[in-house]
């Protein structure tokens, strides 16, 4: 009989063998799978190479299979060309290039290679890369300086913006010139930054990088100076124009016409010619033949016979020809084409006289007022200023009340007004300048002023004494700084009647008097100053005699029916003139 306790061992014996094999072939399972998986980890480390899987490129470069030091040298001497070519740009309608280096852009080659370096070594990475594809493609690490970047965009902005450009038309030697419309452009510094960035590297291809650029496009553009070329601007320099004023021709050339032709844009873009038919009336080669065709009025010629003013001739009417006339005959010929359709009449306006033999006697010009002659050396420069400031002031009418001035009547005494060099007072000396000589004009009008009884406004004697003169009663000018002018304080007009000779100007007023005689009262020299010696240099220095400075007063004395009715003061400071020798400047120095 057995013990049932040993029974029941032996019952137990049979289950754990069977676990025990069990567990024996768990762990030789086990240790194959090891041996399996050390093997796939030792080929997939073969096959990942030494720090950078095989297959690994950046932007076509094969660094796969390599080191980092082996990476970062392969990166540096094999850079592909798009890590530092110029970049092609393209700015509005321009294109040019960017150098990345100068614009803060480059490839980081360090922080490239630990990127494109393997990211880890365990057994899961190592073989799980077995098992997928080998070709690895790393984007470049960019090194980027966003001040020299900017930098770099401001400079090129300064090199491709550009202003808008109108286009325009205008008329030069006759012909019609034009001026090409253009876009403006202007670089967007701070978008053009962020755009370099984004392209950098790319590879090289032929479309350039656009950069944002606003484009502002001309107001007036091709199409619209061809219009105006086309309907206005070619034809209006095709030929002359001819007008007819009073069954005479006058011809004005492309050459005249452009001169005084301007081409503006309107509000809405659009090329408008505009004449300036003032200054084409001026203008000498369609004044002087308009002064043939178009005759004037023509005043009546006074004289004075027994102290009394007669018509000589009477006044007679004229035609005249208008600046608005003019630009109103000129313009509608100027789009047209043809001897024939440029050819057209100008309107004239029918100009009366003023002085008539009816107008004389209703303005009060019934007798001489006052005349007076000054005598001077001859030379050929005083016959020809005093000629030519005679000529502009005789006829002069001055209305009651008016101020007459001689520097406006005269005009500044330069050659293109007809006058020339001569002798005169500058700086209390005698020099060479344009109108010398003129001051004998400006003395008898001063006289004239003086025995007419009428108001001197402005006036001013020579600095020292010019002995021709009468001391005291004598005038000078000078253009801008001093005038010779008088008021009409009478109660009729004014006519200025003024002749000279080679020697002698004569100034005559003709009015009505206003008392029966005038007079002049001379006092004594005093504060007599004797002159000093000076030598003078310069091609205008002009030598002069010595003569004392003095001061004198003039009366003027009104009289009515021989009895004293007023009297008015004259006050002049003469200067020393002093004695001027002239020396060569050479000579001087």
């Amino acid at each position: 009989m057995r013990d049932s306790s040993d029974s029941r061992h032996e019952d137990d014996a049979t289950p754990s063998s069977s676990r025990g094999r069990r567990v024996r072939v768990a762990v030789t399972a086990a240790g194959v799978a090891l041996l399996a998986v050390g093997g796939l980890y030792a080929a997939g480390l073969v096959a990942t190479g030494d720090e950078i899987s095989e297959g690994t490129r950046v932007d076509g470069v094969d660094i796969g299979g390599m080191s980092r030091q082996e990476a970062r040298a392969k990166l540096t001497s094999a850079a592909p060309a798009s890590w530092t070519a110029p970049m092609p740009v393209r700015i509005g309608a321009s294109t040019g290039t960017v150098d990345p280096a100068a614009a803060g852009l480059g490839v980081d080659v360090a922080e490239t290679v630990e990127k494109a370096a393997d990211p880890a070594r365990d057994p899961v990475t190592v073989i799980g890369r077995l098992f997928s594809s080998q070709e690895r493609d790393i984007e470049p690490v960019v090194d980027f300086d966003e001040a020299e970047a900017r930098a770099a965009m401001v400079e090129t902005a300064r090199t491709y913006d550009r202003s808008t450009v109108e286009g325009a038309v205008s008329f030069e030697d006759g012909q019609a010139v034009t001026v090409q419309a253009r876009d403006g452009q202007k670089l967007d510094v701070d978008a053009a930054v962020d755009t370099l960035r984004a392209n950098y590297p790319e590879p090289e291809g032929p479309n350039p990088v656009t950069l944002p650029t606003a484009v502002s496009a001309p107001k007036v553009g091709e199409a619209e100076t061809a219009r105006f070329l086309n309907t206005f601007g070619t034809p209006a320099m095709s030929g002359p124009v001819t007008l007819t004023v009073d069954g005479e021709s006058l011809r004005i050339t492309p050459t005249t016409l452009g001169a005084h032709l301007t081409v503006k844009a309107d509000d809405e873009g659009r090329l408008v010619p505009t004449l300036d038919e003032k200054a084409l009336i001026a203008d000498p080669v369609v004044a002087r033949p308009l002064d043939r065709v178009a005759t004037g009025p023509v005043e009546a010629r006074l004289g004075v016979e027994n102290g009394r003013v007669v018509v000589l001739a009477d006044g007679r009417p004229g035609h005249e020809v208008t600046a608005k006339a003019l630009g109103d005959a000129v313009m509608p010929l100027l789009p047209k084409r043809g001897d024939a359709a440029r050819t057209g009449p100008v309107a004239t306006e029918l100009i009366q006289p003023v002085l008539t033999r009816k107008s004389v006697a209703e303005m009060g010009i019934k007798e001489q007022m006052s005349t007076f002659t000054v005598d001077f050396p001859p030379a050929p420069y005083r016959t020809t200023n005093i000629g030519r400031a005679v000529e502009l002031i005789n006829g002069s009418l001055v209305r009651p009340g008016e101020v007459w001035s001689f520097n406006r009547t005269v005009g500044e005494r330069t050659k293109a007004n007809g006058f020339v060099d001569g002798t005169m007072i500058l700086d209390g000396q005698y020099h060479s300048a344009p109108g010398g000589g003129v001051s004998a004009v400006a003395t008898t009008v001063f006289n004239a002023i003086f025995f007419a009884g009428v108001k001197p406004v402005e006036y001013g004697a020579h600095s020292f004494y010019i002995e021709r003169y009468p001391p005291g009663r004598e005038a000078t000018v000078a253009w801008g700084t001093l005038d010779l002018k008088f008021r009409n304080n009478s109660d009729a007009w004014i006519y200025i009647r003024a002749s000279s000779t080679d020697s002698s100007v004569t100034v005559s007023f003709l009015g009505t008097k206003k008392y029966d005689a005038v007079e002049a009262v001379e006092g004594p020299r005093t504060n007599l100053t004797e002159p000093a010696e000076r030598t003078g240099t310069g091609p205008r220095c002009e030598p002069q005699p010595p003569l004392e400075g003095f001061d004198i007063t003039v009366d003027r004395v009104f009289r009515d029916g021989g009895a004293e009715v007023g009297r008015e003061t004259f006050r002049t400071h003469y200067t020393p003139r002093d004695r001027v020798t002239c020396e060569d400047a050479e000579e001087s120095e």
